[in-house]
């Protein structure tokens, strides 16, 4: 059975392989698909094959982590060769978030800065990935006020991810009362173990090492259950997490 098993993971590989030359994809999935069967072939289905207009958020949202842990600096790249060859508003935003995620926080900000002194001032997805950008280099208050503008015009929109990020700024300016309301509306309301590990992590550094065990112990009994890629994903907020706790006690 464990041969059969492998078998049907190279089958589903090479399938895949097949798609990806027919359709002119970059020969690096082929790498990818080959070293690894069974996760190559799931992310190249969820980024490449399905098409990504029918896609649900939380789909895409796993498949974007699961390409950055495969090719961390594939989105940099088409972001830089997209704002090259077509230097509109939507290019500009994909390159800064990109750079934003690929950890060049400066030049991430000067070209959300662009975007914000144009038309699209208001546009959900840059007011939020600006401010994500703003909070790395310590833009705070900029940051909050962006949050609480898009919050007030569209309350919905990523709302968890807005939550934390306000948690976080917050926290920043020393609001600890507003920092921890964020937290628990965030945790409370949806509950992903991104915004619990953060809080988690926010309260060891606040001293409350009460209510960061309490996630902590919640977000291992997680882990038992998660496969590895979700671990991979789950690693770093883990990890920083461990961190925040060790040195408290």
């Amino acid at each position: 059975m464990p041969f059969l098993g492998l078998g049907i993971h190279i089958i589903i590989a090479i399938f895949f392989a097949i798609h990806a030359i027919r359709t002119g994809r970059q020969m690096y999935w082929l790498i990818i698909l080959f070293s690894f069967p069974l996760l190559g072939s799931l992310v190249y289905f969820l980024t490449e094959y399905m098409p990504a207009s029918q896609m649900e958020r939380g789909i895409r949202k796993v498949s974007s982590k699961a390409i950055r842990l495969l090719d961390p600096t594939r989105e940099l790249r088409e972001a830089k060769e997209a704002f090259d060859l077509t230097a509109t508003i939507q290019n500009r935003i994909r390159l800064a978030a990109a750079l934003d995620n690929a950890g060049e926080y400066q030049e991430a900000v000067a070209q959300f800065d662009a975007c914000l002194a144009g038309p699209f001032a208001n546009d959900p997805e840059l007011c939020f990935g600006a401010a994500k950008a703003k909070l790395h280099v310590n833009q705070v208050q900029p940051a909050l006020n962006l949050l609480l503008a898009l919050r007030q015009q569209q309350e919905n929109f990523r709302a968890e991810q807005v939550s934390v990020l306000l948690a976080k700024c917050y926290a920043a300016l020393a609001d600890n009362i507003k920092a921890r309301d964020e937290f628990i509306y965030a945790t409370t309301t949806f509950g992903s173990a991104e915004s619990r590990a953060e809080y988690a992590i926010w309260a060891a550094k606040s001293g409350d090492l009460a209510t960061a065990t309490r996630l902590k112990e919640e977000l291992d009994k997680d882990w038992k259950h998660w496969n590895k890629h979700s671990r991979a994903i789950h690693q770093p907020l883990f990890d920083a997490l461990n961190e925040a706790i060790n040195i408290k006690h």
